[in-house]
């Protein structure tokens, strides 16, 4: 859908004051402040989610300090994490899923930070609110976890995900960001929330001027955009539907997504890779998940209705055994 027309507006508008500083995201951080009923103490802005990911990791790792998290965890935090050059622990996934539990066993005393994505990246699962009540019982408060909630808007509305807002502990740190459903991933424009003190120490490593005039201009207006967020997550959940279904009649392994994107569990590393290349041909792109740490599998982005059946009809050329016809994008499952 591309991002929304106040969004872009409002982009155009800040063109004529490119001459000016911008103020590191204070306007942005206010209306956020607002919408999500927090003082501005508790709110940063910067460069995607992932630029205040970094200010993270260089404000409050140190030398002995370790990171915890997931197997292939979401690749970006990944390099952001070792290039710290700090100690770097991982748990196997139960199921796809994050398992809490084992990561809970997996803290020492040199634990700093835990990495949370949820709904996670590439997997597209979450845990619930039971798994993280339990999960936090055994972390000390000189912890810090980062929840990760880039694709939160997907799976708010289940009343099994546990919105970080809920969770307002004073060592959890939400990262947020504009790229993905309000389709701002060029503008590089993304937020977090924290206690005041978390957020303080985050604004004196953030670089000074960060995020762009247009970036803020464009989060604002995509914020207010309420009826663009609505069409989005309608287009997305009728992707989703048709996307999993044709797929499995394919006899391809779909894990069932809370977030725009769904990832495919292949036979072998040689499979995702075949299937990868042979959809490149017919000029679809799809991600390989080698880099992440699972070189079977592929994660495949919803896209508009046509590009969807774009997508299913150059599986089905590469998967011609598949008897059973696809569904139309419309047709309802």
């Amino acid at each position: 859908m591309g991002p929304s027309k106040p969004a872009l507006e409002a982009i155009r508008r800040s063109l004529e004051t490119l001459h000016l500083y911008p103020n590191g995201g204070l306007d942005l951080r206010k209306v956020l402040a607002r919408e999500f009923d927090v003082k501005v103490e508790n709110v940063i802005a910067g460069s995607g989610s992932e630029g205040i990911m970094a200010g993270i990791i260089r404000a409050f790792l140190c030398d002995d300090d370790e990171v915890l998290t997931t197997d292939a965890a979401f690749i970006g935090f990944q390099v952001l994490a070792r290039s710290r050059g700090v100690r770097y622990r991982t748990v196997p996934y139960r199921d796809w899923h994050y398992d809490l539990p084992a990561l809970a066993a997996e803290i020492n005393a040199n634990t700093k930070i835990i990495y949370l994505a949820n709904p996670n990246n590439p997997t597209g699962t979450i845990f619930t609110k039971q798994e993280f009540d339990a999960f936090y019982q055994h972390v000390p408060d000189r912890v810090l976890i980062i929840l990760d909630e880039a694709y939160f808007e997907y799976a708010q509305d289940n009343p099994r995900y546990p919105d970080s807002m809920h969770y307002r502990y004073d060592n959890v740190i939400t990262l947020r960001t504009f790229s993905k459903i309000y389709g701002l991933a060029g503008a590089r424009i993304g937020y977090g929330f924290a206690h005041e003190e978390l957020i303080a120490n985050l604004l004196k490593v953030k670089l000074p001027f960060e995020p762009s005039a247009p970036a803020q201009a464009a989060g604002i207006a995509a914020l207010g955009d309420k009826e663009f967020l609505h069409r989005s997550l309608e287009l997305n959940a009728r992707g989703i539907r048709y996307l999993t279904e044709a797929f499995r009649k394919m006899g391809i392994a779909v894990i069932d997504s809370h977030a725009n994107f769904l990832m495919l569990a292949l036979e072998n590393a040689g499979q995702a890779n075949r299937i990868f290349e042979d959809l490149l041909k017919q000029g679809v792109i799809v991600r390989p998940l080698a880099a992440f740490g699972l070189p079977n599998c592929l994660r495949v982005s919803t896209g508009t209705d046509e590009e969807n059946q774009i997508c299913v009809a150059a599986m089905r050329e590469i998967f011609p055994e598949a008897l059973v016809a696809a569904p139309t994008a419309n047709e309802e499952i």
